[in-house]
């Protein structure tokens, strides 16, 4: 089973009711995360702090990554919605259904 990282795990914790929206909360647990950086005393006696913050820090670096991958796999700009289509701006005037065009109807009108 493929283990999440950690901000993405927390982030659907948080979109719990709303399982699809889980990357809109992705800064909010980014936000938490950070608020976790500091280990408290008890933490302290337990372990080392500098590899606690480390590991928070390589946690809190994943929300550039994935908002990398989600920007990677958007269709690029200057493309039909699939992202198949290259459209110059030539193609393309001010309206963005411009590349569309609509047939005439085969029905006869009455």
């Amino acid at each position: 089973m493929e283990q999440r990282p950690l901000i993405e795990r927390l982030a659907r914790h948080l979109s719990a009711g709303h399982p699809d929206r889980w990357a809109n909360r992705v800064e909010d647990a980014a936000s938490i995360l950070a608020i976790l950086k500091e280990p408290d005393c008890i933490m302290m006696e337990a372990g080392s702090g500098d590899i606690w913050r480390s590991m928070i820090e390589a946690a809190l670096r994943q929300r550039w990554e994935m908002a990398a991958a989600e920007e990677r796999s958007l269709p690029p700009a200057g493309a039909d919605e699939e992202g198949e289509i290259p459209l110059s701006e030539k193609t393309v005037g001010g309206d963005p259904a411009d590349w569309i065009h609509l047939r005439e109807s085969r029905e006869k009108k009455s």
